[in-house]
């Protein structure tokens, strides 16, 4: 009890301190400031809505990707592999979420950045350059793209490891049963195991959203730090975290302080919500099983 009672507390005081902290930016624009597009220290001008559609589209795009990774990386673990095979894979999987965030920036910056800019890009936007999304390629890789790309590694491990375990949780004799009438070994995936799990699915994903719209450091490495909104994902672009993360020790005016707090408010609410999503999604599954 005094465990939960410190958790809930902690909890309250870092909402109050954020709330607090934004009070002025609050009073300054109100609701009005997610909706505004300019971010102008200097001017004093501030809206999030710039950093809130380069959160949500790195963090959408990341999760589609991770998503199918995910979600073939634990099927392959835990009804696929050989156990010798998913015993040495799976921790190697699960190791990835170990790689420190500015690591993975690292990375981003000097081998997956030069990669998309030279090959990924170019190839996209000649095959699929009629969507807007795969608009003109940059010859810097510093993008939402890139920046995606990024947060896919960070979330993969998430995905799989939650899915493998939902996986192995089908019951053997469904499978038997499913495979005993004729079913290949997809069909029986297909029609059993996918139907089965799919709300735990659906909650694995969203956890993993989660854990993307709250990276900052790895996320302000690679982004570009650039205020624009823009269909295309080979653009520069920023992130709620990572302008945090860039500005908040140098702040220009106390309403740029209170603008940046106003951002992680946001974000806070992002978090609980996607959190609390994802834990009702899972106690309905538990709930059905």
């Amino acid at each position: 009890m005094a465990g939960g009672a410190i958790v809930f507390l902690a909890l309250f005081d870092v909402g109050y301190q954020v709330i607090s902290g934004a009070s002025l930016a609050f009073s300054t624009y109100h609701l009005g400031f997610l909706g505004r597009r300019n971010w102008i220290p200097s001017a004093g001008d501030f809206g999030a809505l710039p950093f809130i559609f380069g959160t949500l589209a790195s963090s959408i795009f990341s999760v589609i990707l991770s998503t199918a990774l995910g979600v073939a990386i634990g099927l392959f673990l835990s009804l696929m592999a050989p156990r010798r095979v998913a015993a040495i894979v799976g921790p190697l999987v699960e190791m990835l979420a170990a790689i420190p965030s500015v690591v993975l920036g690292l990375i981003g910056i000097y081998l997956i950045a030069p990669f998309v800019a030279q090959n990924v890009e170019p190839t996209l936007h000649s095959v699929l350059g009629f969507l807007p999304i795969f608009g003109d390629p940059q010859p810097v890789g510093n993008s939402l793209f890139t920046a995606s790309l990024v947060l896919t590694i960070m979330v993969v491990p998430i995905i799989a490891a939650l899915t493998r375990d939902l996986f192995l949780t089908v019951p053997q004799e469904l499978r038997d049963g499913a495979e005993a009438l004729g079913a290949t070994r997809w069909e029986m995936i297909r029609g059993v195991v996918l139907p089965t799990t799919q709300p735990g699915i659906v909650a694995a994903c969203v956890l993993g959203f989660g854990r993307a719209i709250g990276e900052a450091i790895a996320v302000a490495q690679i982004v570009g730090g650039v205020t624009v909104i823009s269909a295309n994902l080979f653009r520069p672009a920023d992130t709620a975290a990572a302008v945090i993360a860039n500005q908040f020790l140098s702040p220009v005016s106390a309403l740029h302080t209170s603008s940046m707090f106003y951002l992680a408010a946001i974000l806070l609410v992002m978090g609980l919500g996607v959190n609390l999503t994802a834990h009702t999604i899972a106690s309905r599954f538990a709930a059905h099983r």
